[in-house]
């Protein structure tokens, strides 16, 4: 089964049919890897070199399932904490009456949201795509949360000042009830921060990616991979992010834990190489009831599809082979197939990712593998 081949070709269909000037294709088997590039770093540039820097975008949320889950078992927090013991600042936090109804009709909240509850996106506050008009929404977007397109520099509050402004409004529905992207994680990293005392990006550095070996990954493009970033591209060859103006050559104000790493695809197989050759049964579990699956927001995201802790889980049917994993906005997607040992990801740099970019991962994967 050649399965690096099988995507190959399909990216080279891909990238002739002008999707995206080049594309990063890799497959691990828990111990060994194959990348491999097609086609230009830029239209008109230069062939995309294997190891190109990417901003992985949502593809941080399963590194922050695995960190989350490694400080629990240090015994530095526990999934069933509430929020409000490292985040007291969110204590109380009230819930609007309607989705979208005014921010000021509000009811008390009915229970409090725990670590396990940001994990798996039931804190009751993200994007609300089901309605027309969300006022809080709009309120969350005014306060400088963070809302819109994964770019550092959305944000420009510092953690502290960031949760004082999201405690001075109400969530969005009950905590605990219903699966809603993808605020949460942006709470989580807080959390995992004051819980453990150490900021953010060294947190993740020191627990997973040293001991890892990814070395070009984090929340700032490393010195030395600097050469290998290429830029991001929006709305055919509109330029999102740049390379000598990228966003992500500093560090940020809020290193958000639902989507601010750049990496490249040998460090995300090392990644995805780690939970196949260990125990990754606690991230890739199925979290969500049959209720919270046929939600909006898990309709619009999972399309009918559970979730773990930072991942996508698909169980395997006739024909459908098991895979958990995830994606991100700016053109990166990852899997791994655990029945068969192997994770492959494919990287671009577009946003949004086209239907036709996505599914030359998925489906080249699922049809390799389906026998």
């Amino acid at each position: 089964m050649d399965v690096i081949g099988e995507l190959v070709g399909a990216a080279e269909g891909l990238v002739a049919a002008g999707e995206v000037p080049g594309v990063v294709v890799g497959v691990t088997d828990g111990e060994r890897q194959w990348v491999r590039s097609v086609g230009v770093d830029r239209p008109g540039g230069e062939v995309l070199p294997g190891d190109a820097v990417f901003r992985v975008s949502s593809m941080t949320k399963p590194l922050m399932g695995a960190l989350t889950l490694r400080l629990v078992d240090d015994g530095v927090l526990a999934l069933d904490d509430p929020v409000g013991r490292w985040l007291p600042e969110l204590a109380g936090q009230r819930v609007v009456r309607r989705l979208d109804g005014p921010v000021e009709d509000t009811v008390a909240a009915e229970s409090v949201p725990t670590v396990e509850d940001l994990l798996v996106m039931r804190l009751g506050f993200g994007f609300a795509f089901e309605v027309d008009q969300c006022p809080v929404a709009d309120a969350a977007v005014q306060a400088g949360l963070g809302m819109g397109p994964p770019l550092p520099s959305a944000v420009s509050h510092e953690p502290d000042e960031w949760v004082r402004r999201f405690a001075e409004l109400p969530l969005m529905e009950q905590p605990g009830r219903h699966w809603r992207y993808e605020f949460a994680y942006a709470v989580l990293g807080v959390v995992l921060s004051r819980a453990s005392g150490v900021d953010l990006p060294a947190l993740l550095a020191d627990r997973v990616l040293n001991p890892l070996g990814m070395s070009d990954t984090g929340f700032v493009v490393p010195e030395h991979a600097r050469e290998r970033l290429i830029p991001c591209f929006t709305n055919g060859s509109a330029v999102f992010d740049g390379v000598a103006d990228s966003d992500w050559l500093g560090a940020p104000a809020f290193p958000h834990a639902g989507g601010g790493l750049v990496s490249t695809a040998a460090d995300y197989l090392t990644f995805a190489g780690s939970l196949l050759s260990g125990d990754s049964s606690a991230m890739t579990v199925d979290r969500l009831t049959p209720e919270q699956r046929l939600g909006a927001s898990a309709q619009i995201f999972l399309d009918g599809e559970g979730w773990g802790y930072g991942v996508q889980v698909r169980r395997s049917g006739p024909g459908i082979p098991a895979r958990y994993g995830w994606g991100g906005g700016l053109g990166t997607l990852w899997y791994n197939y655990p029945d068969h040992g192997i994770g492959a990801v494919l990287m671009t740099q577009h946003l949004p990712p086209s239907p036709a970019t996505i599914a030359t991962l998925t489906d080249t994967l699922d049809a390799a593998l389906a026998t």
